[in-house]
């Protein structure tokens, strides 16, 4: 995989549109939108909790909410060096499912598998595109990188008992 990129930015780009939100997601500290867009995925419901998040005056406030939320462990849970590989964006053999989530966002397509040798095997799929000038996203429905796609293709990351042991890249979609 090179240079997959979850669609922070463009989440990130809808927020400020649909909240009115542009000027409170610029202030933000870096490390503030960092955990952000790892957490955002556990939102119950994206639009109203990123408001209410958004709403408070300071970092710590913030924090404080994503912990009264049940959300900050998610992220938080992990070392500092598994922090920085899920917002570098390219999940590897090794990661857990929470750790995609995080990374990716949820799939287009999860499903069970009874092929394998582990007791539990989960697949999920994703729709990636690829953009004119060879950024490698996540595909967004009714985004402009949909229209402008100049490749398309699936991504399935197999999970045998919670780790994830193959990244498979398919052509198209199917």
């Amino acid at each position: 995989m090179r240079n997959v990129r979850r669609s922070f930015a463009v989440g990130v780009a809808l927020a400020t549109v649909l909240l009115g939100t542009a000027g409170k997601m610029d202030k933000l500290a870096d490390y503030e939108r960092d955990h952000y867009s790892a957490l955002v995925v556990w939102f119950e419901d994206e639009k109203k909790e990123t408001k209410a998040w958004l709403k408070l005056k300071t970092p710590e406030e913030r924090d404080q909410w994503l912990k009264d939320n049940g959300y900050w462990n998610h992220f938080y849970k992990h070392s500092e060096e598994e922090r920085a590989e899920i917002l570098g964006r390219e999940p590897k053999i090794g990661w857990t499912q929470d750790m995609v989530y995080m990374a990716w966002g949820a799939p287009y397509r999860k499903t069970k598998s009874t092929k394998r040798t582990a007791q539990n095997t989960t697949i999920l799929t994703y729709r990636m595109q690829v953009t004119p000038d060879g950024r490698h996203l996540i595909y967004i429905p009714n985004s402009k990188a949909t229209y402008k796609a100049v490749d398309r293709y699936s991504q399935e990351l197999v999970l045998d008992d919670e780790k994830v042991t193959e990244i498979r890249r398919k052509e198209g979609w199917e």
